[in-house]
């Protein structure tokens, strides 16, 4: 029982200014700390609640699976499936109706390693799981899986990368399936990025809102006007450095378009663009740019620099003859246009199986991008300056 002089103090008095209307600096600072402590033990509460639920569904998936197929009769399944649903939805509540109970089914079987599982779920929700369980190749889901862990991509960011087939579009989807098998087992154990998984082919630049004719200018001030998207397309990790970089050779000025980082690969990523075709020239200028940027640019704690020539378009004999990945280049093509999704799957497909094609008739073993780009002739002349 308090007397009329005293006053209880509450977490709202806290932030209540005094009566001069100055709220104390040691209070503000006292509310931030408290603050930060509750969202830190909130999110360490969401995290181990998410990790147990996940542990749980994959535990019931298996359990599942293990008693239908040793009974090896596939009515009973859907008998002993049902059952259970109709069981636990009324003790349990609606996660665990037939859909749901055969979703678990498929998690355990698709996810059949329990240490995976258990490493995932530190950052994928059931929500994530329940977006890849559903895909049938086993590399896709990986893919998937892993590039969520490494990257922390929400259930609605994982979604657009699917839609827009991502895994198609990056360069080790048009590896032979052995060698993308060793680069996702590399990656979920030493949680290392490699070029193959961060570089695409194609781009998707329909939000550029570019016309049918356009110069190369216009391309580049689409970029810089839309970067947030542009960078969003690119993939996490990246960093814009500086646009039309001089470069000074034997007094000769040349302008690389774009120059990135990259975080994790822990490199300078240089981005040049063109509005046509894929020239063998434009090789050279790249080379040009990469050496140069090797001398002047890097630190210590980085590795060489890499090189992305984005092109309007490409013929796949030139760049597979010329084997630019060992030179640390990536050449890609990038469309404008919105494309159906139909559409956009069909072509995707095609390039794959093209890819995978003449990589087994081709003398490359290997198509990851190496660490040093070595220095061939320069093939293009020098830019004027703007």
């Amino acid at each position: 029982m308090t007397n009329k002089h005293t006053r209880i103090t509450t977490g709202r008095d806290l932030a209540t200014p005094n009566r001069r209307g100055v709220r104390p600096k040691t209070t503000d600072r006292l509310l931030s700390d408290i603050r930060s402590l509750i969202e830190q033990a909130r999110q360490e509460v969401a995290r181990t609640v998410n990790s147990a639920m996940v542990a749980l569904y994959w535990s019931i998936g298996k359990r599942i699976r293990e008693d239908i197929l040793g009974q090896r009769r596939a009515d009973y399944g859907e008998q002993i499936v049902s059952s259970l649903a109709t069981q636990l939805t009324a003790e349990y509540g609606r996660g665990f109706t037939i859909s749901n109970l055969s979703r678990m089914m498929a998690f355990a079987d698709r996810f059949p390693e329990e240490r995976i599982v258990a490493a995932l779920s530190q950052q994928l929700s059931w929500s994530h799981f329940v977006e890849i369980i559903p895909m049938e190749d086993s590399l896709k889901r990986d893919f998937y899986a892993e590039m969520c862990r490494i990257e922390r991509w929400s259930v609605r960011t994982l979604r657009k990368k699917i839609d827009s087939m991502l895994f198609e579009r990056t360069a080790l989807s048009k590896k032979p399936d052995a060698l993308i098998r060793l680069e996702l087992d590399t990656l979920r154990e030493e949680d290392k990025l490699t070029p193959d998984l961060v570089f695409r082919d194609p781009y998707l630049l329909g939000f550029l809102g570019l016309r049918d004719i356009y110069a190369e200018k216009d391309l580049e001030a689409a970029i810089l006007r839309e970067m947030e998207s542009f960078l969003l397309e690119l993939g996490a990790g990246f960093a814009f450095v500086e646009r039309q970089k001089r470069i000074t050779v034997d007094g000769d000025d040349y302008y690389l378009d774009l120059l990135f980082y990259h975080r994790d690969l822990r490199r300078l990523v240089a981005i040049d663009l063109k509005i046509g075709d894929f020239r063998p020239a434009d090789a050279g200028q790249m080379e040009l740019y990469l050496r140069w940027l090797d001398e002047h640019e890097r630190r210590d704690d980085e590795d060489e620099p890499v090189g992305i020539i984005l092109c309007a378009g490409k013929k796949d004999e030139t760049v597979r003859l010329m084997d630019l990945s060992k030179r640390g280049i990536q050449v890609s093509s990038y469309w404008t246009k919105v494309l159906p999704k139909a559409e956009l799957e069909r072509k995707l497909h095609d390039a794959v199986r093209l890819a995978r094609s003449q990589l087994s008739q081709g003398p490359m073993e290997n198509t990851q991008l190496p660490n040093a780009p070595k220095l061939a002739k320069p093939g293009a002349k020098p830019r004027p300056k703007n």
